[in-house]
């Protein structure tokens, strides 16, 4: 299968095989649109708990911004009471599809015995699945295990709830990025599953994802993409060409002022997020350093713009 071709995703198509994965406080609507204009095929909003969304939270609204230049669009939720899950497909949500997060091993998520805590009761994720399947198009991201690998047991209890599609990041809930994602697993569970598997860790390049193409149907990028929504520029030109580009300095500065403009139009006001953005747009250039200290001493959006635009002309 090649990284190229259209997959379908329960009723909608998606354009190519390459998925940007929901990482909490990067993936807002401003940095998906721009991954977006890269090449990216499938992209979904941050994780968000389920209980923020019923009662309204004001930064989960924000967070769950889309629009017509955001398509297809995936929510992405996590939590722990069936209850909840109940009250949720009672919503009009305009997403193409929900997905279920058994993956997160923040402590702060794990300890509401949501994300990766979830891999310890696969029964529990099969039931959450039946539920939004009543109304939504339904998939699931996985780890491994929560501290011992049960993945094929897993993926075969969300097949059978009905699930469109599963994403397998390749390590066990308490395993750093230190720790090689172990691809290996992700084969096992493609291997035990007919539904489609989207293999997710340490993917970096175009090599990388061509050689988990090998055996899965897609590919997710998490911190490849974070400063480098390229990357999926270059995994698709590798596909065609068996080469990627340099990406330059002018080129890395004009991205993040494009996502700077978009965050503004969006009303995206979290500097927080906006700095880290930054730095990771900040690399592998000569200064790069030097101006991550700058950017990190900004008190302002405006500030922020008006560096980034500074350095542009240096």
């Amino acid at each position: 299968m090649k990284i190229t071709t259209p997959m379908k995703i329960g009723d909608f198509r998606v354009k190519n095989r390459l998925f940007l994965a929901p990482m909490v406080d990067v993936i807002d609507l401003a940095f998906r649109i721009l991954c977006r204009k890269q090449g990216v095929g499938m992209a979904y909003t941050e994780m968000l708990y389920i209980d923020a969304i019923l009662h309204e939270n004001e930064k989960t609204k924000s967070l769950m911004k889309t629009n017509e230049n955001d398509r297809p669009i995936g929510l992405q939720i996590t939590g722990n009471d069936i209850g909840e899950f109940r009250k949720l497909v009672k919503l009009d949500l305009d997403y193409d599809l929900i997905d279920i997060n058994c993956g997160c091993p923040s402590i702060r998520i794990t300890g509401n015995k949501a994300g990766s805590f979830l891999l310890k009761n696969p029964e529990k994720i099969e039931k959450m699945i039946k539920i939004l399947k009543e109304k939504y198009t339904t998939t699931a991201k996985i780890r491994l295990g929560f501290k011992k690998n049960n993945s094929v047991e897993i993926a075969k209890k969300i097949e059978k709830a009905g699930a469109e599609l599963i994403t397998v990041h390749a390590r066990l809930a308490n395993q750093g990025n230190s720790v090689k994602a172990d691809w290996n697993e992700i084969r096992k569970v493609k291997d035990s599953v007919g539904i489609p598997v989207i293999g997710n860790g340490d993917i970096f390049s175009g090599k990388d994802a061509e050689e988990l193409m090998d055996f899965c149907d897609g590919v997710m990028i998490a911190r490849g993409a974070i400063g480098n929504p390229f990357i999926f520029r270059e995994i698709l030109r590798y596909s065609k060409y068996g080469k990627e580009k340099e990406i330059k300095k002018e080129e890395r500065l004009k991205a993040f002022g494009d996502y700077l403009k978009l965050a503004k139009k969006y009303d995206i006001v979290d500097l927080s997020r906006i700095k880290y953005l930054g730095s990771g747009f900040y690399k592998e250039f000569n200064g790069a350093s030097k101006m991550r200290d700058k950017l990190m001493k900004c008190k302002t959006y405006d500030e922020i713009y008006s560096l980034n635009d500074f350095f542009q002309e240096v």
